[in-house]
């Protein structure tokens, strides 16, 4: 009988590991297209999640060496260069995911040739350009500015060229599914040398108030660009033949800025919370609003993963012309969005107070805010990553109306909740935007599209 149960016993658990094997093949191995979208997504994804602890670590001791007021202050500069970072490339970022896959399936190598490079230098003369006006702007402002905000401005105009070159970089090199040259010299090697340099001056004894942090992540931005574009031209050079080049920055740009309306207006509603609550309420909530931000960031990871995972993808099976083909890629992304994002926020929720304590013992008070903000990421991620879906289809026009109409009620909502409620009126805004984007996006999805793009419910 003994040797009976250890036989079944260790029958049990062959199948247990046999079952769990088989689990995960199915998620990690396979050459489908579906497969491939798991591994890059994971990739990316992992990035994403060792970059959110860099980030952690890094606003966690920036926190705790600068204080309450200067660590707000820095927030706030901060916040400025990645929203206006993110849209001064023209959107040819996000536009790279469609223009690529289109040249190289039209064989159009010149055209494809000259993107590749002209769509860097354009992008870095426009944006030193507009760098140079915001300097302006900020002199001319400058009497009713803040003293100690005033020089961390400026340092955020030097920084913001190389996050653009950084950013469109990005796009090309996820438009050849080179994940890891796209993502990690942004979200790994610049969170590295945030830490190392503001370590190293602290070490030192330096005072590190926000204009020391503003020096150290603007070195650290131009530092990870110039090493990201020195290994991207080289696995370009590789990678493509050379030839003659052909410029079409009218056609770039005819694509790029409806999508860049998108974006923009994306982000608009992404940061508004923040940059209203700097407004109406003091430095020290605003940083403990950043950290329950910067805590649920790990849920719009995954919604980020799928969508810079797939976005390519859509556009090339679009110009294939496969609808099944890309039906069925659509209902995947949307399934592996909505399921681990309802899987995080729970995990998050649980470990909320312990893990906002990080910061210090006063931003525990933000825990109540991140249930408020959670509703709305849980309620974007049940339609995945269908704004990318929109605009590698031809549709960024609508798609973009309906992100407009998003920012403006969460800017009138922020205008209405933030001087009464703080912080939780700013996340009570943020969610509520959300829930009608997405309610939005699902009916534009169903009437042009013809797809159910929903996580759960019936299928067409």
């Amino acid at each position: 009988m003994a040797v009976m149960d250890a036989q079944s016993e260790t029958a049990l658990s062959r199948g247990v590991i046999a079952r769990v094997r088989s689990m995960l093949g199915g998620l990690l191995g396979g050459s489908s297209e579906a497969s491939v979208t798991r591994r890059l997504a994971g990739i990316i994804f992992m990035i994403r999640v060792i970059s959110a602890a860099l980030a952690y670590l890094s606003q966690i001791l920036l926190a705790r060496w600068m204080g309450g007021s200067d660590y707000g202050v820095y927030v706030y500069v901060w916040t400025w260069v990645l929203l206006l970072g993110s849209m001064m490339d023209f959107g040819i970022s996000a536009s790279a995911q469609k223009i690529i896959p289109e040249y190289r399936t039209r064989g159009e190598h010149a055209l494809l040739r000259g993107f590749l490079s002209g769509s860097r230098w354009m992008t870095f003369a426009v944006s030193v350009a507009v760098s140079l006006l915001l300097a302006g702007v900020v002199k001319l402002l400058s009497p009713w500015i803040d003293a100690n905000t005033i020089l961390p401005l400026y340092i955020g105009c030097i920084t913001l060229p190389a996050f653009v070159v950084a950013n469109t970089q990005d796009g090309i090199a996820r438009s050849h599914d080179w994940m890891r040259l796209g993502l990690m010299p942004q979200f790994i090697v610049r969170q590295s040398l945030i830490i190392g340099f503001t370590a190293g001056a602290f070490a030192l004894g330096f005072h590190l108030g926000a204009t020391a942090a503003m020096l150290a992540s603007a070195a650290a931005v131009w530092i990870a660009m110039i090493g990201q574009m020195i290994v991207l031209n080289r696995r370009l050079g590789g990678h493509m033949e050379s030839g003659p080049k052909a410029y079409d920055f009218r056609g770039w740009l005819a694509i790029s800025l409806p999508i860049l309306l998108v974006e923009s207006f994306y982000l608009l509603l992404s940061y508004t919370d923040v940059l209203v609550l700097q407004q109406f309420r003091s430095s020290e909530e605003v940083g403990v609003y950043f950290a329950v931000v910067k805590t649920l960031a790990l849920v719009s990871f995954i919604h980020y993963a799928m969508s810079a995972t797939t976005a390519h993808r859509f556009a090339e099976y679009h110009a294939l012309g496969d609808k099944a083909r890309l039906s069925a890629y659509v209902a995947h992304a949307i399934k592996w969005t909505f399921w681990p994002s309802l899987a995080a926020t729970i995990l998050l929720l649980a470990f909320g107070k312990p893990l906002l304590w990080l910061f210090g013992p006063q931003f525990v008070t933000g825990y109540d805010i991140m249930f408020v903000a959670a509703i709305g990421l849980v309620v974007r991620s049940a339609i995945g990553p269908v704004e990318r879906l929109l605009n590698m289809l031809g549709h960024q026009h609508i798609c973009a109306l309906a992100y407009a109409l998003a920012f403006v009620m969460n800017v009138a909502l922020c205008i209405a909740l933030v001087p009464r409620f703080g912080g939780h009126g700013a996340a009570a805004a943020t969610s509520i935007s959300l829930v009608f984007e997405t309610v939005l996006l699902f009916w534009i999805v169903r009437q042009r599209l013809g797809l159910h793009v929903l996580a759960f419910g019936k299928r067409d």
